[in-house]
């Protein structure tokens, strides 16, 4: 059975800092895609980031570039998001997600994490 367990959400002001992690049972990350989306209340989800383990390229929406990081370390099948100088407009639940490429479409990615609340207060 496919897992991936997230944890590193929580509650910070603006400005604050905050680091998502997302680690995979079941699987490995072996020549796989892995994306960070959220859904903001009364929001359609949207991509965050992702990053291709097979050679590490990285993809950032407009409105986290130069303030989000995503990496992933293949050994401990681990991938993460450090979220720096965070806003109010960025509170959302976050979600992991599997697949084997970072353009596939949101509704059709594999597997997913539960979701982890990241709230920003200004």
């Amino acid at each position: 059975e496919v897992q991936l367990v997230q944890s590193g959400g929580g509650s910070v002001q603006t400005g604050g800092s905050l680091n998502l992690s997302c680690a995979a049972s079941g699987l490995t990350f072996d020549n796989r895609a892995i994306g960070w989306f959220r859904r903001a209340p009364g929001k359609e989800p949207e991509a965050v980031s992702c990053i291709t383990s097979s050679d590490g390229r990285t993809f950032y929406a407009e409105p986290v570039k130069g303030r989000f990081t995503i990496s992933s370390d293949n050994t401990k099948n681990t991938v993460y998001l450090q979220m720096n100088n965070l806003k109010p407009e960025d509170t959302a639940l976050y979600y992991c997600a599997v697949d084997l490429s970072c353009d596939v479409v949101i509704t059709d990615w594999d597997y997913w994490g539960r979701g982890t609340q990241v709230t920003v207060s200004s």
